[in-house]
C-alpha cells in the first residue's frame, strides 16, 4: 500500500532534474551563444595600431642615425627581442611578468586564480593575474578602467592574439607598445630617452628600471618622479633574488646604480641627409641609407672641432663618397644643425658657391684627351692678354716656362687660362654637364675665360661627383644615400688616359702641414673675395669634399683653400679608419715619357695658332677647318667636310676624335665624313710626327 507514492515521488525527482538540465542546458547555449556574439562583436585584433611606429633613418649597417616622433608626439620604435634587446632585460621582464610566457596560451589560469582570491579578499583588484599577451591585448586597445569587463576581454583578446602571431612575434609587439612615461613608447625609445643607447647592452640595474617602468609609467617618470622609479627597481632586483634568479651581490652593485633623472636627446645624426631621406615619407617607415654611422659621428667632431677654433660664423660642408658606386658614406651640411648664427639649417653640401680653382683639373684634362699637351709638356707663366681679359696668379708673380704637371699642382691661373682657350669654354661647360655637374652662370651670361678660375657657381655635391669621376677612369655616377636608389647610366667626364694622368698629376700636389705627400691626389680652391674655401681629393678608393665659408657668402679675410679646407679633407680620410688605397696603374696606350722624350709637338705647349717648328720645313699648319668655327654638317645625308693643310711632310694623316679617318691626298686636302653632332676634334700629324690641331663644333 505504499510502494506507489515512492515510485511516484522518485519520478517526480527525476522529471524535475530532467527540467532543470534541460534549463541549465538551455541557459548554457544561451550563455555561449551570448559569449560567441559578444566575441564576433569585438572584431578583428586591432594589430595595425602596432604597426603606428615612428619613421626611422638608419646607416648602411642598419644602426639608427634618427627617428622622427610620430604624428601626435608620441616616440615609438620598432623592436625585435632577438636582435635589437638585451638577453639580460628579456629574461628579467618574464620572470618578474610572465614566468609561464612560453608555455601558455594566452592566459594564466594559475596567476588567475591568484588574482580572483586577491579581489575576493579584499574588494578591489590588487593584481590582474596578466600575462604579457593580456598586457598586449589592453596595449592594442586601451581602457581608461581597470574592470571585470575589461578584464574578460583581455582574457578573450589574448587568445586569439596567441592563435595568430607566434611567441616571439607577441613579445615584439609587447616590447614595441610597453609604456615608458610621457611620449615614450617601446623599451628602444626609452633605453634611448634614459640611457642615451640602443637597449641591446644594459646593465644589471639598466635593465630592472626597464621591466619596473611600465607597472606605473607616470607615478615612476625619470624626469619626474626618480625617487618612485629607484624603489620599484629595487623591488624588481629584491624579488629576483629571492627566486634566485641574480646573486644578492649582483642585485647589490646594481641597486648602485644611479637611476637617470633628464631625458637625453634622440640620435641625431646625419641631419640634413636625414631630413632629405625621411621627406614626404610617413609613420613606420625605416629608411636605410648608404651612410656609416662611425664615420659620420667621426665627421661632425671634425666639423665642430675645426669650426670651433675658426669663428663663429663660418660654416662647413663635407661629403665622402665611395666612387665605385657613388654611394655617399659621409654627408655633413653644417657644423651643427641648431646653430642660428651659422645657419646651421642650410645643407651647404648642396648651396650652389663659386668653385675658384677646382675646376682647373678638367680644363688639364680635356687638353690631355686633345693631345697638344702632356704632364711632361712645358707651359709658359707670363703675363698674357685674352681680349681685355689678363689673369693674374693668386700671388700676383708669374713663374716663367714650368711643366703642365708643376702647373696644376701650384694652380697657376696663367697657364690654366691658356689651356681652356685651347679646349673653349663653351666646350668644357658642355662637358661637365654631359658629366652630371649643373654649373649656374650669372644671369645672360655664357662660358667665358673665367670660369676657369671661379665665374660659375657649383655645388659640393656635383664637384665631388667630377672629381670622383677622375678616380673611376673618366666615368661619373649620380651620387646616392638611400639604398636601392638608382645612380643612373655612368656618363662621360674624360678618356681613360687623360683620367688617370690628372689623378697622376694631382697625387704629387704638396700636402698641407697634416698630410703625407703622395697619399691623396686633391685640389684646393679659393673663391674671388675670400668666401669660399674648397679642397677635393681621392684616393683608389675614396672620394672626400670639402668647403668652408659663411652660409650667407660674406666675404672673410684671409680664408683660403690650402690653409682652411685642405687640414680639414686629410683629417677627414684619416678619420675614415683606413690608410689611403693606391691610385689605379696607367691605362694601356699611356704615354709616359720625360720632356726630351716627348714627340717634338707635345715638348711645349702653344696658344692655338701658333705653328709647330721641326727643321727647315715649313711647318704643318690646318687652313680649314678653322679652330672654333661652326660647321653646318651634322645629320643623315650630311656633305662631307673638307681638311685642307698646309706645310708638313708627306704624308700627312687626319685624325678626327684621335680615330684615323685617311691621307691628305698630294693637294694637301682630303673630304672626310662629318662626326655627329658636338664638339669634334681635328688632328692632322706629318711622318715626323708634328701635328696640329683644331677643335670645331657641328651642328
Amino acid at each position: 500500500m505504499t510502494a506507489a507514492p515512492t515510485t511516484s515521488g522518485a519520478a517526480s525527482r527525476r522529471h524535475r532534474w530532467r527540467l532543470a538540465g534541460a534549463a541549465l542546458a538551455v541557459a548554457v547555449l544561451a550563455c555561449a551563444a551570448g559569449l560567441a556574439a559578444w566575441v564576433a562583436a569585438l572584431g578583428p585584433v586591432p594589430f595595425d595600431r602596432a604597426a603606428e611606429v615612428s619613421t626611422t633613418v638608419v646607416d648602411r649597417h642598419g644602426k639608427l642615425l634618427r627617428a622622427y616622433a610620430m604624428a601626435d608626439g608620441r616616440w615609438r620604435l620598432p623592436v625585435h627581442a632577438a636582435t635589437d634587446v638585451d638577453p639580460t632585460y628579456v629574461d628579467l621582464l618574464l620572470a618578474y611578468e610572465d614566468q609561464r610566457f612560453r608555455s601558455h596560451g594566452g592566459v594564466d589560469p594559475q596567476a588567475l586564480i591568484r588574482a580572483a582570491l586577491q579581489f575576493a579578499r579584499s574588494g578591489e583588484i590588487v593584481s590582474g593575474g596578466s600575462t604579457i599577451t593580456m598586457q598586449l591585448a589592453r596595449l592594442l586597445e586601451p581602457r581608461s578602467r581597470r574592470t571585470v569587463g575589461a578584464k574578460l576581454r583581455q582574457i578573450v583578446r589574448a587568445l586569439e592574439i596567441e592563435r595568430l602571431r607566434d611567441k616571439d612575434q607577441i613579445l615584439d609587439l609587447y616590447l614595441t607598445l610597453a609604456p615608458f612615461g610621457g611620449n615614450l613608447e617601446g623599451v628602444r625609445a626609452a633605453s634611448l630617452a634614459y640611457f642615451g643607447k640602443e637597449p641591446k647592452r644594459l646593465s644589471l640595474g639598466q635593465a630592472a628600471l626597464l621591466v619596473a617602468l611600465p607597472q606605473s609609467p607616470e607615478r615612476r617618470r625619470l624626469d619626474r618622479h626618480p625617487e618612485a622609479a629607484r624603489a620599484a627597481r629595487d623591488r624588481v632586483l629584491a624579488r629576483m633574488v629571492h627566486e634566485g634568479r641574480i646573486s644578492a651581490e649582483d642585485a647589490a652593485a646594481a641597486q648602485a646604480e644611479p637611476v637617470p633623472h633628464l631625458r637625453q636627446p634622440m640620435p641625431l645624426l646625419a641631419p640634413h641627409a636625414t631630413d632629405a631621406a625621411a621627406a614626404g615619407r610617413r609613420d613606420g617607415a625605416v629608411i636605410r641609407t648608404t651612410l656609416d654611422a662611425g664615420l659620420q659621428n667621426n665627421l661632425e667632431a671634425l666639423a665642430r672641432d675645426r669650426l670651433a677654433a675658426m669663428g663663429p660664423d663660418l660654416s662647413v660642408g663635407i661629403l665622402v663618397v665611395d666612387h665605385d658606386s657613388g654611394e655617399v658614406i659621409g654627408h655633413v651640411g653644417s657644423p651643427d644643425y641648431f646653430d642660428a648664427r651659422r645657419a646651421g639649417q642650410v645643407d651647404m653640401t648642396r648651396a650652389v658657391r663659386s668653385p675658384g680653382s677646382t675646376l682647373k683639373p678638367f680644363i688639364y684634362g680635356l687638353a690631355f684627351e686633345d693631345g697638344f699637351v702632356h704632364p711632361e709638356s712645358l707651359i709658359d707663366d707670363r703675363p698674357i692678354r685674352f681680349g681685355n681679359y689678363a689673369p693674374e696668379n693668386f700671388d700676383m708673380t708669374f713663374q716663367g716656362t714650368v711643366p703642365v704637371r708643376k702647373a696644376l699642382q701650384l694652380s697657376l691661373n696663367v697657364p690654366a687660362i691658356a689651356l681652356l682657350d685651347r679646349v673653349g669654354a663653351s666646350r668644357l661647360a658642355a662637358r661637365l654637364k654631359q658629366a652630371g655637374a649643373a654649373l649656374v652662370l650669372p644671369r645672360n651670361e655664357v662660358p667665358g675665360l673665367a670660369m676657369g678660375l671661379g665665374g660659375v657657381g657649383i655645388t659640393l655635391n656635383d664637384l665631388v661627383t667630377l672629381y670622383a669621376g677622375i678616380a673611376r677612369g673618366g666615368d661619373t655616377l649620380a651620387l646616392r644615400e638611400n639604398v636601392g636608389a638608382d645612380t643612373g647610366e655612368a656618363r662621360r667626364l674624360l678618356d681613360p688616359i687623360a683620367a688617370w694622368q690628372v689623378g697622376n698629376v694631382l697625387i704629387g700636389t704638396p700636402p698641407p702641414d697634416n698630410g703625407i705627400h703622395g697619399r691623396i691626389a686633391f685640389k684646393t680652391g679659393t673663391s674671388y673675395g675670400y668666401r669660399d674655401a674648397w679642397a677635393i681629393g681621392f684616393d683608389g678608393r675614396t672620394t672626400i669634399g670639402v668647403w668652408v665659408g659663411r652660409a650667407d657668402g660674406a666675404p672673410i679675410p684671409g680664408l683660403v683653400g690650402r690653409t682652411a679646407a685642405a687640414p680639414i679633407l686629410f683629417d677627414a680620410f684619416a678619420r675614415t679608419g683606413k690608410l689611403p688605397a693606391p691610385l689605379p696603374r696607367p691605362p694601356r696606350g699611356t704615354l709616359i715619357a720625360s720632356n726630351p722624350k716627348l714627340p717634338l709637338p707635345l715638348r711645349r705647349f702653344r696658344p692655338a695658332g701658333e705653328l709647330v717648328r721641326s727643321g727647315t720645313e715649313q711647318t704643318l699648319h690646318i687652313q680649314f677647318p678653322l679652330n672654333g668655327s661652326q660647321i653646318e654638317a651634322a645629320g643623315l645625308g650630311a656633305a662631307p667636310v673638307p681638311v685642307k693643310v698646309a706645310g708638313g711632310v708627306l704624308p700627312l694623316t687626319v685624325m678626327i676624335n684621335g680615330i684615323p679617318a685617311g691621307e691628305i691626298d698630294s693637294r694637301r686636302q682630303r673630304l672626310v665624313a662629318p662626326p655627329g653632332p658636338g664638339f669634334a676634334r681635328f688632328t692632322v700629324m706629318d711622318a715626323t710626327g708634328a701635328a696640329d690641331t683644331v677643335v670645331v663644333r657641328i651642328q
